[in-house]
């Protein structure tokens, strides 16, 4: 089986819709998946989400199931250098949680008194329970930290969401906090990740990425990347967004 998980276009965060941008990366987008053979679409309710699909739903003269556990990842914590107002679970700066030796093991970032206070660990297992449901209809039943092959198939499966859901996801697929993918990784608009089951013996498999972020629809047409999900490169840029 072939999981696509696939970033919205670039936000507008306020009206919960595409900007301008967004929506020609949308288009894009399209062109590239309208060529492929999915069995399955998945939606987040989030407004962003359901409209980066509904290019290639519109086109492929396809349907989505809109699933509430794909919205964008987003309990709220108070985190260590902000006062006054809480922040989105996963927005730490590197010096501050590099420094916490249970963010780097799987089954302790959630023990630490910032997220425990943010019920984080209680969102994250919500998420990845229905996950792993969804994942069982399609005959892959989680058993520890692989997967038991009651139906082997090839089915493709696309889920449109967002970045930190993204990477809430990937990290259950790959036994690691979740931490590790927030703070290492950005997915740019659009992107597509592709994860495939391995099954080195007969009925058990494993989940393996074989493309993370892609956007090479967008390379293709000549359309420069979204920034979202990064911070500045430098910090003397002031372009490039700052915290």
């Amino acid at each position: 089986m072939k999981l696509l998980i696939i970033r919205h276009g670039d936000p507008d965060y306020e009206n919960d819709t595409l900007t301008e941008k967004g929506w020609r990366e949308a288009r894009l987008l399209s062109e590239r998946l309208c060529r492929m053979d999915i069995s399955d679409f998945y939606v987040s309710p989030l407004g962003r989400a359901q409209a980066t699909a509904s290019c290639t739903l519109e086109k492929m003269k396809r349907t989505a199931v809109t699933h509430e556990w794909l919205r964008e990842f987003s309990p709220s914590i108070k985190r260590p250098d902000v006062t006054g107002r809480r922040a989105i679970a996963w927005d730490w700066l590197p010096e501050d949680w590099t420094g916490e030796a249970c963010f780097y093991d799987r089954n302790q970032w959630n023990t630490h008194p910032v997220m425990e206070e943010g019920n984080v660990g209680r969102e994250y297992q919500w998420v990845t329970d229905n996950f792993d449901k969804l994942l069982a209809e399609h005959g892959y039943v989680r058993e520890g930290g692989i997967y038991r092959v009651e139906k082997p198939n090839r089915d493709t499966l696309a889920f449109f969401c967002h970045f930190g859901a993204e990477c809430v996801l990937l990290s259950h697929l790959m036994n690691i906090s979740p931490m590790l993918m927030w703070h290492h990784t950005a997915a740019a608009p659009t992107s597509v990740t592709t994860v495939y089951t391995e099954e080195r013996r007969e009925g058990t498999a494993i989940f393996r990425i074989s493309s993370f972020g892609d956007i090479s629809h967008l390379y293709a047409a000549g359309e420069e990347p979204s920034f979202s999900a990064r911070f500045c490169e430098t910090y003397d840029n002031m372009q490039e967004r700052h915290d």
